[in-house]
This record gives C-alpha cells, sequence and structure tokens, in this order.
C-alpha cells in the first residue's frame, strides 16, 4: 500500500508540495518516529474519539505524547468520550492500515482537534495510511487545507516533547 488515495488526490488538488519517505515496518507512533529519524514531536499520531453522541472527532498529537483523556471529557463537556476501538478504525479507514490514518479527518467527514503542541511551523509529519511510510509537508499547508480545532489535548508539555 502507498500513499493514501484520498489524500494523495488532496494534496495535489490543493498544490501541496509534500515527500512521500518510506521507513521499516514499524506500528507506534515512535516506533515510525524512530525508524523515519525524524523527532517524535514532529510526527503527527492520530486517535480517533466516538463521543458520547455517536459521532467520531480526530485527535492529532505528536507522537510520544499521551492523550488527555479525563481533561478532554471535561472541557467538551462530553463526558463518555472514549478512544475509538480498531474494529471502528477499520470501518471508519476502510483504505487505510489500521493505526496508520493520516491527519485528515476532513476526509472522513468528521472534524479535528489538534494539539498546540504541533503548532511549530515548518516541516510536518505523518504515517501515509500504511505502517512503512510517512508523509512531509509544511505545516502551514496541513492548517489550510484540514483548519483543526487547537487544543491542549496532551498530558505533556511542549518544552519536554522538544528536550528543552
Amino acid at each position: 500500500m502507498s500513499l493514501n488515495k484520498k489524500v494523495r488526490e488532496l494534496l495535489h488538488l490543493e498544490e501541496v508540495d509534500y515527500k512521500v519517505l518510506s521507513h521499516e515496518e514499524a506500528f507506534s507512533a515512535q516506533e515510525v518516529a524512530a525508524e523515519s529519524d525524524v523527532p517524535g514531536w514532529k510526527l503527527a499520531k492520530v486517535l480517533v474519539l466516538r463521543r458520547g453522541n455517536g459521532t467520531y472527532q480526530m485527535i492529532v498529537l505528536p507522537a510520544p505524547a499521551h492523550l488527555a483523556l479525563a481533561r478532554y471529557r471535561d472541557e467538551s463537556g462530553d463526558p463518555h468520550a472514549d478512544l475509538a476501538n480498531e474494529i471502528e478504525l477499520g470501518c471508519l479507514f476502510p483504505d487505510c492500515e489500521v493505526g496508520a490514518m493520516p491527519p485528515f479527518g476532513n476526509l472522513y467527514g468528521m472534524s479535528v482537534a489538534i494539539d498546540s503542541c504541533l503548532l511549530h511551523g515548518g516541516d510536518f509529519f505523518f504515517q501515509a495510511g500504511n505502517h512503512h511510510q510517512i508523509v512531509r509537508m509544511r505545516y502551514e499547508d496541513y492548517d489550510r487545507i484540514v483548519r483543526p480545532s487547537v487544543h491542549s489535548l496532551c498530558d505533556v508539555h511542549h518544552a519536554a516533547l522538544v528536550g528543552a
């Protein structure tokens, strides 16, 4: 499997300069970052929340971060929000390998929330829909195309992510 077709078509339509980079097969975001020789705080990992009303929301975090789910529930007023399971992910993203979804919820009918830790500008990396490729593009292009809402979603402070 190569770069997800929906993402490729969107990037071409939007005239985005991007590059697909191959790496050894890896499954966790941290493994992907290590195999790709990309700093973990620049690699987006995608989680999907099932909200209490039955809809889904894509959450985009830096690879080393963990979702502060209790904070999300409090701030969103949705005490029933929970992570989607692998069966749900397979149904929501039939054109992707499970766990390798690209951060384009707009292509799958869901809103996108991104952690403010990723708003560093410059290069932005994410999985290409499979476990052996990532995509590099400018964050500004991603923001222009997806228009994610920005939140403090992770349980790690930005300085800890970048090693400051």
